[in-house]
This record gives C-alpha cells, structure tokens and sequence, in this order.
C-alpha cells in the first residue's frame, strides 16, 4: 500500500489555565513537513478564532472547553471538527463548531465549493437535498430554510458529506446542531474526482 494512503498521525496538545481547557490537534511525523506545517497553522488559527468569537480571554466571565473530533482520516483526506463551549453567565453557555477538512499531500484546506466540478450548481442541489430532509424531520425553524451559504459549513465522514449548521442558525437552542449527512453517491454526477469527495467515490 502507497505510504501516502496511510491516515496520519494526530497528537492532542492541552492547554489547562484558569477558566480555560482545551485540547486540539495536531499532525505529527507527517511528510512533506510543508503539508503538515499548513494543516498545523490553520488549526491553530481556527481555535485561536473560535476563542476570540467566543469573547476569550476579553471576556472575565468566558469560561472555555473546547476539543475535538477526527471524522476522515484516510485516503490523503482529513476532517475533523473543532468544538468550543464557552458559559459566559446567563441560562447556559454557546457550543460554535468549525470544521476543517485537509488534503495531508498537500496541507490544502478544502472549501465547500473545491468538492465539486467547477460551474456545477452544488447549492442548488445541496439546498434540495436539505430541504426535503427538512419537511421530513418536521424541525420547527426560526427562518424559512431557503439555500446554503456557498461556503456553508461541512465535514466529510465515511462517504458522505456531512452539511451541518450552527446553534441558532436554522432553529432553536434545544435542537443544537442540525446535521444533514449526504452520500457521495447521491451527489456524484456533480463531484470533483480529484477532490476529497471524488477520492471517496472511487
């Protein structure tokens, strides 16, 4: 088996201070160091992001968990998701989660838009999908579901890709976060081969 197919290796790193417990990722004994170095820095970036969205350390009241979760780690292709709950006083704290998914060749970090053929509707379709989902589960919204944002948050697990929103984006408090998991299959005639999506398929 080539060397590149191998999942690549993830070390937690622990941060503890007052008010604040967070554990991330990162990869480690990865080549090229170039790939590893990119997806290092744009996971730092992001729960660096996460932690000031979330009014840390600004705020004295934010107190922080914060961690994650590996989804794909195969085929070149990692996903995982950054999670951030913070309590800042009031009924209860804000859970925000940020995914990010890397080509490990490359250190390339994936937007939605880079998992399908270039010019190809995929909010469109996307869209539909979830929307029919939607009256299906019969989940009370707080707005009327049109569309996607063409950058709309996403991991990718198993062969599916997995298009989520956040708390408050779509409903209320109590529904959390609404995943729609999406087979690569039902998706293939628009899917980018040499993407992460397109590797899944194939």
């Amino acid at each position: 088996m080539d060397g590149l197919d191998q999942p690549v290796s993830i070390q937690t790193n622990q941060v503890l201070r007052n008010q604040l417990k967070l554990l991330y990722p990162s990869v480690i004994h990865h080549t090229p160091y170039t790939s590893q170095h990119a997806m290092n820095t744009a996971i730092v970036n992001a729960v660096n992001k996460q932690l000031s969205d979330q009014g840390y350390p600004k705020n004295p009241l934010a107190d922080v968990t914060a961690y994650y979760e590996i989804k794909t780690n195969e085929r070149n292709v990692l996903s995982l998701t950054l999670w951030n709950y913070t309590f800042s006083g009031g009924a209860h704290g804000l859970t925000i989660q940020n995914a990010l998914t890397f080509s490990t060749e490359t250190g390339k970090s994936y937007a939605l838009k880079d998992l399908f053929k270039p010019g190809s509707d995929y909010v469109g379709k996307l869209s539909a999908l979830i929307q029919a989902e939607l009256k299906t589960r019969d989940i009370p919204l707080l707005v009327d579901f049109k569309t996607i944002r063409p950058d709309q948050d996403f991991y990718i697990a198993d062969k599916s890709l997995v298009i989520y929103f956040q708390v408050y984006e779509l409903a209320a408090y109590v529904y959390g976060f609404l995943y729609f998991p999406i087979s690569v299959y039902a998706l293939q005639d628009i899917i980018a081969e040499e993407g992460p999506l397109g590797i899944m398929l194939y």
